[in-house]
């Protein structure tokens, strides 16, 4: 029973850093449509920031994160730009394309810059632990959790109480209304877009905290976004919260009970068995065009 009770508070503190880290994703999905394929990238990216100031200050990294997020911000808003703003004059489906070239030019730049070798940042708690009785609560697992949800909670006060959020709300349910009340659709956009991004300023620096990483590891972390907001329902913050404690607690129940080695495998299988059984997600059409607005 005691395995079973620290198996589930794991995968839950995973999940909620697994939240925070596909809420950029889902929202821009839900406001613009634009399946965001540079996510894995910018994670990565934010890791990296926090990384190398935690290496030069010596500061937490997880409250570097506010640093990371900030700086996420700006990249957002010159990716938005310079790039999703132009092609989706374009051809709105091609956004698909260039955000995927985006990530693999990024990819390369990173490995530039930094190399390829592993990386992490190990701050004095990142293997201390709390315990409560039997039961042993990972430090670094459990701050990180708790920024994240934080800055879920940060995000979503923003989209609910702000004239910026209620602008980005009302471009999400119909940008011509939005424009005849006199609100400005492209700039809501790019403030979403890099709102969207900054949040994975955090997300990146709880991924340093939390696992070595590499300019390449945008891959697997691409892969678990996909999953998790597949499970929720594109689009829908609700969702994509719940799908990310379901892929947490999946995860930590495989590597506990099966084989550590298949907890890798198990977003594409989440993924694959969603779009067989319920392609809309667990969350279904209503609630994913709701989640959008929230």
């Amino acid at each position: 029973m005691t395995l079973l009770v620290q198996t589930l508070i794991f995968g839950g503190l995973i999940g909620g850093v697994y939240a925070l880290m596909s809420s950029g994703f889902t929202l821009i999905f839900g406001v613009m449509g634009v399946i965001n394929l540079t996510q894995g990238l910018l994670l990565i990216t934010g890791a990296y920031i926090s990384w190398w100031l935690w290496d030069k200050t010596g500061v937490d990294p997880l409250l570097l994160g506010a640093c990371a997020s900030v700086i996420m911000y700006g990249v957002g808003w010159l990716l938005y730009k310079s790039v999703i703003a132009r092609v989706q004059r374009i051809e709105p489906g091609l956004t698909l394309v260039a955000t995927f070239a985006v990530a693999m030019v990024g990819e390369g730049v990173i490995a530039l810059v930094f190399g390829t070798a592993d990386h992490s940042a190990t701050p004095g708690y990142s293997t201390a632990s709390f315990h409560l009785g039997s039961i042993t609560v990972p430090k670094a697992q459990l701050y990180a959790c708790v920024g994240a949800l934080l800055v879920l909670a940060a995000l979503y006060t923003m989209l609910r109480a702000t004239f910026m959020g209620r602008a980005i709300r009302a471009c999400a349910s119909s940008r011509s209304g939005a424009e005849l009340v006199g609100i400005d659709v492209e700039r809501s956009m790019a403030q979403m877009f890099a709102i969207g991004v900054a949040t994975t300023g955090f997300g990146g620096s709880a991924l340093a905290v939390l696992y070595q990483f590499l300019p390449d590891s945008q891959d697997i972390w691409i892969g678990r976004v996909l999953c998790v907001v597949v499970l929720g329902g594109l689009g829908s913050l609700p969702g994509a919260a719940a799908g990310a404690a379901l892929l947490g607690l999946g995860e930590s129940l495989t590597s506990t009970y099966w084989d550590v080695r298949w907890a890798t495998a198990v977003p594409y299988m989440l993924i694959l068995l969603v779009l067989l059984l319920r392609p809309q997600g667990l969350f279904g059409a209503t609630l994913r065009r709701e989640g959008a607005r929230a």
